[in-house]
């Protein structure tokens, strides 16, 4: 029973990341090729510190997408899964636990996720999409230590499992 519980709020949490489909568009113009860097960029305007709707809260504000994906960081975001994740969170649009991860980079800015993985407390507190997912799944995503690398892999292996190239 208690390991139930723990399994059910350890990873429902991650409901709130993907179970709703926010419904604001990415911007139809790609990234410039890069190393597929994340970059953490201090803001000390009201955005960074209330965030907003697109990209969240913390230190995520532009993240360059790799085009075509790097296949090293889909491996280490596949491992990332394997560990982190599968337990709760299935590749398909199918619920387990958490909400299946297929179509997420559609709904989902890139910085977005990335902080929402990265800095769960905080965008549930303080980004208005987070709170409004969490009312609809009324369970907190644990802290999952994902460093920064980790979450851009993740993001990378989702890209790659919604069928970017």
């Amino acid at each position: 029973m208690k390991l139930k519980f723990f399994i059910t709020a350890a990873c429902a949490t991650t409901i709130i990341l993907f179970a709703c489909n926010s419904g604001s568009e990415k911007s139809a113009t790609p990234s410039p090729p890069s190393e597929g860097g994340a970059t953490a960029k201090t803001d000390t305007g009201s955005s960074a510190a209330s965030g907003n709707e697109k990209t969240g809260v913390g230190k995520f504000q532009h993240v360059e997408l790799t085009h075509p994906l790097d296949q090293t960081m889909v491996a280490a975001g596949k491992g990332v899964y394997d560990l982190k994740c599968a337990s709760c969170h299935k590749l398909t649009d199918e619920k387990l636990v958490g909400p299946g991860w297929k179509g997420v980079t559609d709904r989902r800015a890139p910085e977005w996720i990335m902080n929402f993985v990265t800095n769960t407390e905080e965008m549930l507190e303080k980004n208005q999409e987070a709170k409004n997912l969490y009312e609809i799944c009324l369970v907190k995503m644990p802290n999952q230590n994902l460093s920064d690398q980790d979450a851009r892999s993740i993001l990378e292996f989702q890209r790659n499992n919604d069928g970017k190239k």
